[in-house]
């Protein structure tokens, strides 16, 4: 087989798994007119591409707790913005601020997060690749 063809061969493999890999826009899952703001416990970090996760427990004024799916931008993103993979650890307390997305899930597109010493960091939000 040429290079030719095994190239050719390679590139179409990748044809039917390349709308898995394709990147979301911010417009497409979260919702700017759904601003908020929270503080609560972080539960789980997931440092991995194509956007970093964390989930952070939040106790509501009627005592009961919510779970919000946190999203951030990306790791080579945030690394080249002084943030690594112990930046945020599960038990700190943290503020987040964000956008709800768009199908009424606590899923949050995070701008900023405040940090329990009092850094605030840039989440690496897509919100501003949509401006």
């Amino acid at each position: 087989m040429s290079r030719f063809s095994l190239a050719v061969f390679a590139a179409l493999g990748w044809f039917p798994i390349s709308p898995l890999l394709a990147h979301h826009s911010f417009t497409a899952e979260y919702d700017s007119k759904k601003p908020i703001n929270f503080s609560g416990s972080v539960t789980r970090v997931e440092w991995m591409n194509p956007h970093i996760y964390f989930y952070v427990e939040v106790k509501r004024p009627d005592k009961m707790t919510a779970n919000f799916a946190v999203e951030g931008g990306s790791p080579n993103v945030l690394r080249r913005m002084r943030w690594g993979k112990n930046s945020i650890r599960v038990g700190d307390v943290l503020a987040v601020k964000g956008f709800l997305a768009k199908n009424g899930s606590n899923t949050v597109n995070a701008i900023t997060i405040l940090l329990p010493d009092g850094t605030s960091l840039f989440a690496g939000s897509s919100y501003y690749e949509s401006k």
